[in-house]
């Protein structure tokens, strides 16, 4: 673990393993700017991080990543918040779990635009912010669905495909990004019991709890760039 306080932007933060991770990197003494939509669960996190240290560093940012304002709404907020941004995990997610014919040009959107686009923007946004200390590191939260090779499941050819192209992002960018000293690594995700999960796999109990994957999740987003660069790393013990 880092001595020093990190400055780390997640996505999704305000349930699930983003929640949890959130709350880790905040224990770990790393000050957290969680982003999202859901104004009570932000509210919860910190109320959450607060009870468990009262000089946790903790900013909760409302905002939903696939507003096309994120450039003037979200990055002066960010900018407001922290010097520089070491870490960024891009954990929000979108899943749709309907038959390939089933599936609306508006979801597909959706889908995509949460899982693919926004993440892509937000990068742009976030690398200026990155100091060239070869410690920067962007983490995005892939799935086993969207790694090559893995088992497939019907419902998620939307879904699963988004993050196989946000895989394939994470590799080109570490390439991209070399001159900068910023590593860009991908973790595919393996079953772990969240409400994402419970969509995609109704009645299904996962082998991990939202809690037990942030564990890695923290540890890898504040230690992995001086192992790894351009990898889909899988991570996951079912899939489901």
């Amino acid at each position: 673990m880092s001595n020093t306080a990190l400055h780390i932007v997640i996505t999704g933060a305000s349930r699930g393993i983003g929640f949890e991770t959130a709350v880790r990197l905040c224990a770990m003494g790393h000050h957290v700017l969680a982003v999202s939509r859901n104004v009570s669960g932000l509210r919860q996190l910190q109320e959450r991080v607060m009870l468990d240290n009262q000089r946790a560093q903790i900013t909760t940012l409302p905002f939903d990543i696939t507003d096309e304002e994120l450039e003037k709404t979200l990055l002066p907020r960010i900018r407001e918040s922290a010097p520089h941004i070491d870490i960024l995990i891009n954990n929000a997610g979108f899943l749709v779990n309907k038959p390939f014919a089933d599936i609306s040009s508006e979801e597909l959107m959706q889908v995509y635009t949460t899982n693919v686009f926004a993440p892509f923007r937000l990068m742009q946004l976030i690398v200026p912010l990155m100091p060239v200390s070869g410690s920067a590191h962007i983490v995005n939260i892939g799935s086993m669905g969207g790694f090559q090779g893995s088992g497939k499941f019907p419902g998620l050819s939307a879904y699963s495909s988004s993050k196989a192209a946000l895989a394939n992002l994470s590799e080109l960018l570490a390439e991209e990004l070399k001159e900068k000293k910023i590593s860009v690594n991908c973790l595919a995700l393996g079953a772990a019991q969240t409400d994402m999960l419970a969509e995609a796999f109704p009645g299904y109990k996962a082998p991990l709890s939202a809690e037990d994957m942030s564990e890695m999740l923290a540890w890898f987003a504040v230690n992995g760039q001086k192992f790894f660069n351009g990898k889909v790393l899988p991570v996951a013990l079912s899939t489901p």
